[in-house]
């Protein structure tokens, strides 16, 4: 199976365990410690990761962020994974979604921090001008247990165009008008947190690239553990009549919560990320 990690650039696996999930992967092979182990359920966001994968039927490059605790590392034949450590560093320039979480003061322990930055990175690649529910959806399953979300949500909210203004009681009227608020009374009940202008913009053309290579479309993979069979089917650029129809061999397929590895009960598994008719 081939794959691509964006830090450590094409990843060729000959004899990849179906049963390895891509969080174990990333920290006890390939050694990138950026992405966190947290709940290992896919419940708090701490491992989250972006995929991209190109489809040659729209010829189009999607981009959506995942849980890598619970991705088998086999359902990434032809993919592209891209973490923490790829998008920037302090050793070359950090990226404006890591600038604006740590200069609006979102993060303390920083344990969720990188999967708060990828899951706003991945909603970024697809839609570089986010709208505030658009953000707001994409946090939603990152969860934070020291810093509070407010200076979270705050300082993504600057890569979206439009108004971050609160409304009080949803009657219409803004805090800022308030009163109390006013600059001579020298308080504040809704501070900033930041100055939007010491930011720097967000670029769309200066991201990561898909791998060319990734964009020729590859033979299925079939690879062979202890216990199971993963298949990777992979559609041409000609959609087929009919959608396939896979049927799982052997007993009943049962899916248990993932650790550092993710525990499958299937004796054949179907990958089917490169095959949307399969979906």
């Amino acid at each position: 199976m081939i794959f691509f990690i964006t830090a450590k650039s094409e990843v060729i696996e000959r004899n990849a365990d179906p049963e390895v999930n891509l969080l174990f992967y990333l920290r006890k092979v390939i050694r990138l410690t950026g992405t966190k182990y947290g709940c290992g359920g896919g419940g708090c966001g701490a491992c989250t990761v972006m995929v991209s994968r190109y489809d040659p039927v729209s010829k189009k490059i999607s981009h959506f962020s995942i849980a890598a605790c619970l991705v088998p590392i086999c359902s990434l034949h032809g993919a592209a994974v891209t973490t923490v450590e790829g998008i920037g560093s302090t050793k070359t320039r950090i990226h404006p979604v890591q600038e604006r979480i740590a200069k609006g003061h979102g993060t303390q322990c920083g344990f969720c921090t990188p999967g708060m930055v990828m899951s706003i990175y991945a909603l970024l690649r697809d839609h570089p001008e986010p709208s505030t529910e658009q953000l707001m959806e994409t946090l939603g399953g990152n969860l934070c247990r020291c810093t509070g979300y407010r200076p979270i949500v705050e300082s993504m909210k600057s890569l979206s165009p439009s108004s971050s203004c609160c409304r009080m009681n949803g009657n219409g009227k803004c805090c800022l008008d308030e009163e109390e608020n006013e600059p001579a009374k020298k308080t504040s009940i809704y501070p900033k947190l930041y100055e939007k202008e010491e930011f720097q913009p967000l670029d769309p053309t200066q991201e990561l690239i898909f791998p060319p290579e990734l964009m020729v479309c590859s033979p299925p993979a079939l690879l062979d553990g202890a216990r199971e069979r993963m298949n990777s089917p992979t559609i041409s650029s000609s959609p087929p009549a009919s959608p396939p129809i896979f049927a799982p061999l052997g007993d009943f397929a049962l899916c248990g919560p993932p650790e550092s590895r993710t525990h499958f009960f299937f004796k054949f598994i179907f990958a089917c990320g490169q095959a949307p008719s399969c979906l």
